[in-house]
């Protein structure tokens, strides 16, 4: 009985996009995420600091014979029920949104990664303790926690900020403290141990440069949920108070005009979709990027 020869299998190729052909399967390149997270972060950080030169009008000026006023050349996106001008003011909550998202982050960052730290890099009692009062606070719903902090206390842009950092500062922690733990018995941390290195120098010199990726990942996808907390936290009347705009608030305005006047909720709507779609699809990038196991 002839045996038939069979041809060796075909080694992958590299497509025209540098995509692999012919029996592997394409990997998903972080770059178009990036581009576009990228680019809808950069506008949005563009409307936050150049609004009071690119508003068109003043976002708190009334017009009450004007209100609920349709889109128009003179206000491309019309007016609310005061007459004020919708653009202008969801320029001028784009710098609400992203300076209670910036300050929260960084906030939480700050004590997280300090907490984290601490607990991975010594262990013992001291990540005992604090990972149960980690535990504690996550256990409680966010939002939950943050509305109501933000009702006992005087609403407020500070009383949102402290209301989304109580509880926003524990996912840094845990992240921090679990590569903590993978990376304080590598050689170049026992090299620098043995070398004489106190503690503090060697957190700050060989393990913290270390946590700049995935904490970079974090603090994007934070971000974008502190955008969302604020709009949950005025849309009820807990965020920033009139006449400051906010996107939350300006969709709690409209709801009572929805079917008259359904540009009150759709642009603002609009604007923190976009916001919150462009940083996550950033994180994702960055994500993607940093990952070697994906490479």
């Amino acid at each position: 009985m002839q045996e038939t020869e069979t041809e060796p299998p075909t080694p992958p190729t590299a497509g025209p996009l540098g995509k692999a052909t012919g029996g592997a399967r394409p990997m998903r390149s972080p770059r178009a995420s990036l581009i576009a997270g990228g680019l809808i972060a950069a506008l949005l950080c563009a409307a936050a600091v150049c609004a009071p030169l690119i508003a068109p009008h003043d976002p708190v000026r009334q017009e009450l014979s004007a209100g609920l006023e349709a889109p128009a050349p003179t206000h491309p996106l019309g007016r609310d029920k005061l007459g004020r001008d919708q653009l202008s003011r969801i320029l001028y909550g784009a710098r609400v949104s992203l300076a209670v998202g910036v300050i929260t982050v960084f906030i939480s960052l700050t004590i997280g990664l300090a907490v984290g730290l601490t607990a991975g890099y010594y262990g013992g009692a001291i990540d005992f303790w604090f990972m149960r009062v980690v535990d504690v606070l996550m256990a409680f719903p966010g939002i939950l926690l943050a509305i109501a902090m933000s009702a006992a206390l005087r609403p407020g842009l500070g009383t949102v900020v402290v209301a989304l950092s109580v509880i926003g500062w524990t996912g840094y922690a845990r992240l921090a403290r679990g590569e903590v733990l993978g990376l304080r018995n590598r050689e170049h941390v026992e090299a620098a141990r043995a070398l004489g290195s106190g503690d503090v120098r060697i957190l700050a010199r060989h393990i913290l440069p270390l946590l700049a990726g995935p904490l970079a990942v974090q603090a994007t996808f934070g971000l974008a949920g502190a955008i969302v907390a604020e709009a949950s936290l005025s849309f009820l009347g807990l965020g920033v108070q009139p006449p400051t705009p906010s996107w939350g608030a300006m969709l709690n305005d409209g709801r009572a005009f929805l079917l008259i006047a359904p540009h009150l909720t759709l642009y603002p709507g609009l604007a923190v979709v976009i916001a919150v779609l462009g940083l996550n699809l950033l994180g994702d990038g960055l994500r993607d990027l940093l990952d070697v196991r994906s490479t």
